[in-house]
């Protein structure tokens, strides 16, 4: 049950979130509970879009953004974000069971987004204390200064976003996906 009410539609939402709303409906076809949970914060929402939106103009693929979010649920034990990834990566980036399955064990089946999903489980695992060895093989795999610093940041979006569904208990809207069970 969650621990603070998510307004039941976008008319329920601060004023200020509403137009804030009203894009992500325009973008992705519906206002998921998390973004009206947020939205109970217009400052909250304000960020994570703002942040969401410039990752998504970024140097790194859609796919490769759904895999670390993907790990990063896993990790993090985010039935939300784990139910709202699958469902993402499948219907946007077009990730098959066999590739949510890899990412959901810190991995790829692509080589190079291999490299860039195990950075990113790196970084969640050790809270970005990683080693010049996990340094070292996303730069050889082929990643540039900019795109290692934008696995760092969805790493820091994702954690987040994490974090404010399993604090507040957002009720999941999604096929229901659980960290809990093995990969």
């Amino acid at each position: 049950m969650p621990r603070i009410a998510t307004p039941a539609t976008i008319a329920d939402a601060p004023e200020k979130s509403q137009p804030l709303l009203d894009a992500v409906v325009k973008q992705i076809g519906s206002a998921p509970n998390m973004f009206r949970l947020i939205g109970t914060s217009p400052a909250a929402l304000e960020g994570y879009l703002g942040m969401s939106g410039a990752l998504g103009k970024g140097a790194l693929p859609a796919a490769t953004r759904e895999r670390i979010a993907l790990a990063v649920a896993q990790i993090n034990g985010c039935d939300y974000c784990l139910s709202a990834h699958t469902q993402l990566g499948k219907t946007f980036a077009h990730l098959d069971d066999a590739e949510i399955t890899a990412n959901r064990n810190g991995a790829s089946n692509d080589p190079k987004a291999d490299a860039a999903v195990r950075f990113a489980a790196q970084v969640t695992y050790a809270r970005g204390h990683v080693t010049d060895a996990d340094f070292t093989a996303v730069k050889a795999a082929g990643y540039t200064d900019a795109q290692v610093i934008e696995i760092v940041q969805h790493v820091a979006l994702n954690t987040w976003t994490n974090y404010v569904n399993e604090v507040f208990q957002t009720e999941i809207d999604f096929p229901v996906v659980k960290a809990s069970l093995a990969a």
